[in-house]
């Protein structure tokens, strides 16, 4: 049997996910949330302060100055991320909270994680 108010479509799960891992990750002026956004055709990235519900900056893999030419999705996220840690630092902020938002942490979503590191943002 099957319970009365369980979620039903993908977005659903996902989103419950998502706020199970928003209850341990929560962004300061300090240490901002980096979250992503994981579309079919693309991703997003942005760092948010939680504590004034401020986003800080946001990059895409649309954006200018991610090499647009290079062939994958993955190798797109992690010059998303690259250029999200170049913009952060610019910013002054170099330490940050991961939040994968419901997604596994894995292809793109890890791609834009180790692009950041690789830009010098500490997790």
């Amino acid at each position: 049997m099957r319970a009365i108010h369980s979620p039903k479509s993908r977005h659903d799960r996902r989103y419950r996910r998502h706020l199970r891992v928003r209850t341990r990750v929560v962004g300061t002026a300090e240490r901002p949330r980096l979250v992503v956004f994981r579309s079919l055709k693309h991703i997003y990235a942005q760092l948010v302060n939680d504590d004034q519900g401020v986003t800080l900056l946001g990059v895409s893999d649309a954006s200018e100055g991610v090499d647009s030419t290079t062939a994958g999705k993955v190798n797109r996220a992690k010059a998303t991320g690259k250029l999200l840690a170049e913009k952060a630092k610019a910013a002054g902020v170099t330490k940050v909270v991961f939040d994968r938002a419901g997604y596994r942490y894995h292809g793109r979503v890890q791609a834009v994680a180790e692009g950041a590191r690789e830009g010098g943002l500490e997790f």
